[in-house]
């Protein structure tokens, strides 16, 4: 974290947990129940992950139960490619909600009556002033609001206005209706809140059924009681929410009261954590969607090749607090390096190909090798790959003039092929432009294996694919989508701090054939590269794959900095 630099892996406390082990000893509560409550107007991100996995990861250490439900309160920014999406990502993470699957709109006709009832008592009234003029009401936080000349208004009279409301006979904007509170308090959140508004919108799930809607901070508090919810967690920009949700329960007939605790948001360098900015990203073209694997949502990540135990090991890890911090990007690929490197198998790829001719070697043979799938686990087996006259290296594992400490190939010295020969360079071919278009090289036949008989030793091992056997393949680079820690913070625009450079596509790579088989999102590590994934849209015939992460790890080096 940039507040405690090299300290991450102690700061992993959950004083929330502590707060509900408590509950249940002292008899406060006699079971836990969670909830993740998103609203289906974008794709979960990682701060979503951290929230998923305190909510559902408490419920279960405390055998308990977290429900998913939807605060679709919102119709006009509220998709189904969102509720869907949500649930794929919930369930990818390895979480279950069985059959307690619920949304804010199943609890729409309670809801109502709930804002009758407190119309009724004289606690709520319609109100005729702009969205504009309820703003300049409002006040500020140094001055205390004014009240509406419709504060004042007969509960008969606002019982009225409010069901014609709810019957469609005004245009959105026309009237809300309004909890009376206090307009003179200190929290602005208590001075007269917004809790139904017209919106002539379709939705999701009811259809044309509502002209009206709840607010997220009528609705919520008042879903979390209906369903018996105990601990309600929210991030720390609910805190000040709070006395209006202990007010609306103390005057609603709600069945229960939830505890509502806050903890600090998730902030991470090097990209935005919210979905407003998302959405920003996806309709203004600058990614190719919500999935893309630039993006810090669930599903982008998952199109990277992140794995899911990556994600909750890194939510696991950052801990939960009250005191907001940034969270390094390079913890993320540190947490994401451990498990792919205990995880992944190994494969053979070659990104910028330079083809190498093996003159003593015989035309026309193809040869098998055995290679590890993973060098550190022997129960994952082998795999035979082939080797023959002609392969491929890298580009960057050649040089004609290397420096003292280059211990890869270059005239005249000998280097070993990974699972395959010693072998060296006798001739470099070259294009008009003297650029290096071809090797000529030659094997020891007794070097097979990558080990000579005489005992001798090369320092540089290489890998490379059979030219003849290999697959094209393309292959996208990613780096950070923006370059800056915090995007946005010098020039008030986020999209100015865009990277250019965040997405590199190869053409021409070649692969090693047992990659074909990969499937989507699942991670390998191509050896001396990195850890690469297929791309959903991958197939057969024009493979796709995408870079996971590479294999250097800042965050640890600078950690063993101390």
């Amino acid at each position: 974290m940039n507040e405690n630099k090299n300290e991450t892996e102690e700061i992993a406390g959950n004083f929330i947990r502590d707060i509900i082990a408590e509950d249940l000893a002292q008899g406060r509560a006699k079971t836990v129940i969670t909830r993740f409550p998103p609203e289906p107007n974008g794709y979960l991100h990682l701060g979503h992950a951290k929230s998923i996995c305190l909510n559902f990861g408490l419920a279960q250490e405390f055998n308990g139960q977290c429900h998913l439900r939807f605060d679709d309160t919102n119709p006009i920014k509220e998709e189904m490619e969102f509720i869907e999406a949500i649930q794929e990502d919930v369930r990818w993470l390895g979480f279950d909600w069985r059959e307690h699957l619920y949304y804010a709109s199943d609890y729409f006709e309670t809801l109502y009556l709930w804002a009758e009832n407190l119309i009724e008592a004289g606690k709520a009234y319609v109100d005729d002033l702009s969205a504009d003029e309820i703003r300049e009401y409002r006040g500020t936080l140094t001055e205390p609001g004014k009240n509406s000349p419709h504060r004042d208004r007969a509960p008969e009279e606002n019982l009225d206005l409010f069901r014609r409301m709810r019957a469609g006979e005004f245009t959105d904007g026309a009237r809300v209706l309004r909890a009376k509170i206090d307009m003179a308090s200190g929290n602005i959140n208590l001075r007269d809140p917004v809790i139904y508004r017209i919106l002539n919108a379709e939705h999701p799930r009811t259809g044309k059924t509502w002209s009206i809607y709840p607010t997220y901070d009528f609705a919520h508090g008042q879903s979390d009681a209906i369903e018996g919810i105990t601990h309600s967690l929210c991030t720390l920009e609910f805190e000040d929410h709070r006395p209006l949700y202990d007010w609306l329960t103390e005057n609603l007939p709600v069945p229960t009261r939830p505890k509502q605790i806050e903890f600090a948001r998730l902030n991470l360098d090097y990209t935005v954590l919210s979905k407003r900015l998302l959405t920003e990203l996806v309709t203004g073209g600058h990614v190719e969607g919500w999935d893309d694997p630039r993006m810090p949502t669930i599903s982008g990540l998952r199109r990277r090749g992140l794995p899911a135990a990556a994600i909750i090991d890194f939510a696991q890890r950052i801990g939960i607090t009250k005191s907001g911090s940034t969270v390094e990007m390079a913890f993320l690929e540190h947490c994401t390096r451990e498990i792919l490197n205990q995880t992944a198998e190994r494969r053979l790829a070659v990104l910028r190909p330079l083809k190498v001719v093996i003159d003593n070697y015989p035309q026309g043979e193809t040869e098998e090798l055995a290679a590890a799938n993973h060098p550190g686990d022997e129960s994952v087996g082998t795999r035979t790959i082939l080797f023959s006259r002609e392969i491929f290296i890298e580009q960057d594992d050649f040089m004609e003039d290397p420096p003292k400490k280059f211990f890869r190939m270059s005239p005249g010295r000998e280097v070993r092929l990974r699972y395959g020969y010693f072998i060296t360079c006798t001739d470099v071919i070259k294009d008009a432009a003297g650029n290096v278009t071809e090797l000529r090289c030659s094997y020891d036949p007794e070097t097979r294996g990558g080990n000579a008989p005489d005992g001798r030793k090369v320092k540089g091992t290489i890998h490379w694919v059979s030219a003849e056997h290999a697959i094209t393949a393309e292959v996208r680079l990613y780096d950070y989508l923006f370059h800056k820690p915090v995007p946005g913070s010098e020039s008030g625009n986020f999209i100015d701090d865009l990277n250019p450079g965040s997405l590199d596509v190869l053409s021409g790579c070649k692969f090693e054939p047992s990659l074909l088989d990969l499937a989507p999102g699942v991670a390998v590590q191509f050896e001396r590269q990195g850890y690469f994934c297929p791309d959903p849209t991958s197939t057969t015939d024009k493979p796709v794959f995408n870079q996971t992460i590479g294999l250097r790890d800042s965050w640890a080096k600078e950690k063993a900095k101390g």
